[in-house]
């Protein structure tokens, strides 16, 4: 494909030839020394138009205005047209080059420009059930850093990690006495060991090695028949702990992953009761309606007292 430049230059070398004829062709000689001044002025024109100021760096100014001489004549016509040839040549590569450079500058603008753009955020419609009560999934993944790291009854518990702002102080030797105490039992059903552990943790009021005690089991036996007990508890071992924020997503997943567990139910009613305990009302009555449409039997049954009681602590449309 030919080019601007290149269309240019064959315009010029036949321009060039016409005039090498000399005195044989002189109205063409003529055309073509007026085409090659009107091509002459368009490309001045557009070079003020991308550089202005007419900065001499890029065309010259007009002849003479500067030192008030004149250029010395051309020897032959062709020489001048050739000369001028290459001064047009010059100034079209100069403004391509500007041309490219422009461009890159703008891209790279406009790539700062969409990175500094806010976000948009998503929100949840509050006409959801319990999915609108769900907290971002990292809380789930967080890690627990308990006072003490029991490997079984008799290992020696290690102190957790300290933070590197401020060390907290480790767990007191009577601490330590009384969750070694806790035995764990050695049964041929080892997952079924792990979570009669923890569960013993979370009665003593071991919170926080519970915690540790019932994610381990949760990450170790995802299939087991334990697995919604697990989880129901280690949400309550969070909410008994005064932690409800870490609560609640334990609840909502327990519910979520098997509706129909064995602990789902509870799962649901103390996602509520998580949603009291942090002031939103809002979801907490979406919950306590969601548990009773989907267990009436826990309602009137086994968990009558509780979800009465619940439904005693909030004000619901």
């Amino acid at each position: 494909m030919m080019t601007a430049g290149n269309r240019l230059r064959a315009m010029m070398l036949g321009m060039t030839a016409l005039v090498a004829l000399g005195g044989a062709h002189p109205a063409a000689a003529q055309d073509a020394e007026a085409r090659l001044r009107k091509v002459e002025a368009e490309v001045n024109a557009l070079q003020r138009k991308v550089f202005p100021g007419g900065d001499g760096r890029f065309f010259p100014t007009d002849a003479g205005a500067a030192s008030g001489t004149s250029a010395p004549p051309a020897t032959t016509a062709v020489t001048d047209i050739l000369s001028r040839l290459e001064a047009v040549e010059g100034q079209l590569a100069r403004l391509t080059g500007q041309v490219e450079q422009n461009t890159n500058a703008l891209a790279l603008l406009t790539g700062r420009v969409t990175a500094l753009e806010p976000k948009p955020v998503v929100t949840v419609p509050e006409s959801v059930a319990p999915a609108s009560i769900a907290v971002p999934a990292s809380t789930v993944s967080a890690p627990v850093t308990p006072a003490v790291v029991p490997a079984s009854s008799v290992a020696t518990p290690k102190p957790a990690p300290a933070p590197a702002a401020a060390a907290p102080a480790g767990p007191s030797a009577r601490r330590l006495a009384a969750v070694q105490a806790i035995t764990k039992p050695a049964t041929d059903d080892p997952g079924e060991d792990d979570y009669t552990y923890g569960f013993r943790l979370w009665e003593a009021k071991f919170y926080p090695e519970a915690q540790q005690q019932l994610r381990l089991f949760i990450d170790k036996y995802p299939k087991h028949a334990r697995i919604s007990h697990a989880r129901n508890l280690l949400g309550r071992a969070y909410l008994e702990d005064g932690k409800s924020a870490e609560a609640a997503p334990w609840f909502l997943k327990n519910y979520q992953s098997d509706k129909q567990g064995a602990r789902a139910g509870d799962s649901l009613l103390y996602l509520a009761e998580s949603m009291i305990t942090n002031g939103d009302t809002r979801r907490a009555c979406i919950a306590l309606a969601e548990f009773g449409e989907t267990y009436p039997a826990l309602a009137t049954g086994r968990l009558k007292d509780q979800y009465e009681g619940d439904r005693h602590k909030v004000t619901c449309n």
